[in-house]
């Protein structure tokens, strides 16, 4: 897809991937961790070629009951068994994914592409980065700075961070964007465009994937928790522990939901869409006479009732936030 946007990894491609062993030669027994490499080259190479995280991994291979991976990683494996291990870990991956998607961005130089072809715009945007470095405000910058301004630019303006592609480096010295040479406005634009231009056709040909710092919330894990008997009376006990006696049902829930409902699969409560979430789903019960009804059938099947229609609002219209609002909130 065009990068600017962003692509949600959610397991669907791993789903559609050839999942058979590649050809091995001849053994009687293959490591373990020989099985997994395998899997994790297959699915980073469906994945647009994305680095598989250390963390999705794991959870994979506790998904399929090993909780040590360094124990298992050494387990020598029959043969005959390492297809169906190679199959398992791939769809255990694309079943991590579906609960918790990974967003990446797509940078294949169409973003930049669009800046160049667009005078205006490239004037524009030139401008503002030579005003921005220009902190003393003299009207001449390093050549050097060049290398400054595409930081500055960023994953959304499709630059990929030097970390991340190693040709930028490349790519800055060939054009001599390097040295503390002075440059005025028009100097910087130029060379600026030069830079740009090579950077766009080098990803058109190899494109660069970044892991964005982003959590999708999909209802996933609020599914898991509907049919899970033992974990719904836990939150069931949780809530009556912590409410009024004279509350009615609805009054508990919801007072629940907006103090822990991070704790089992809901965003953090500071979001705004929160608030909007829980507001549609409490409204639609009451207006359903839900509540009334459910009351009757125990406080449990409400609670079940109104996590199903969270999950499946959730499920149609996800929400995204950037992780680092965890940190900065210290949900």
């Amino acid at each position: 897809m065009a990068e600017g946007g962003l692509t949600i990894l959610d397991g669907a491609l791993l789903r559609e991937a050839d999942l058979s062993l590649p050809s091995q030669p001849p053994a009687t027994v293959i490591t373990a961790a020989e099985v997994l490499k395998l899997a994790e080259t297959r699915a980073s190479v469906s994945l647009y070629g994305v680095v598989l995280p250390e963390t999705l991994k794991s959870s994979a291979l506790r998904r399929l009951g090993f909780p040590d991976a360094a124990a298992f990683r050494a387990k020598e494996l029959d043969f005959s068994d390492a297809p169906s291990t190679f199959r398992n870990y791939i769809s255990a991956i694309a079943d991590e994914l579906k609960d918790d998607p990974v967003v990446v961005a797509i940078l294949n130089g169409s973003t930049i592409q669009i800046f160049l072809e667009d005078e205006d715009d490239f004037a524009m945007m030139a401008e503002n980065l030579f005003t921005e470095l220009d902190t003393e405000d003299r009207g001449k910058i390093c050549r050097d700075e060049i290398k400054s301004a595409l930081v500055h630019m960023g994953v959304e303006s499709g630059v990929p961070p030097m970390s991340e592609f190693a040709e930028l480096s490349n790519i800055l010295k060939k054009h001599g964007a390097e040295g503390k040479e002075e440059l005025g406005q028009a100097q910087f634009a130029e060379l600026l465009q030069s830079v740009l231009q090579e950077l766009a056709d080098t990803l058109a040909k190899n494109p660069v994937v970044i892991v964005q710092p982003i959590k999708v919330v999909n209802g996933s894990k609020l599914k898991q928790l509907t049919v899970n008997e033992k974990l719904l009376e836990d939150v069931v006990k949780k809530i009556n522990s912590e409410s009024k006696i004279e509350e009615s049902s609805t009054t508990k829930v919801r007072n629940f939901l907006e103090k822990h409902g991070f704790e089992i699969g809901l965003p953090p409560s500071e979001l705004d869409e929160v608030a909007i979430l829980l507001d549609a789903v409490f409204t639609e019960v009451d207006s359903q006479n839900d509540a009334a009804e459910l009351e009757k059938d125990g406080f449990v099947v409400l609670l079940k009732k109104i996590l199903e229609k969270l999950a499946e609002k959730l499920e149609t219209n996800p929400i995204f936030y950037d992780l680092q609002f965890l940190e900065s909130k210290d949900v």
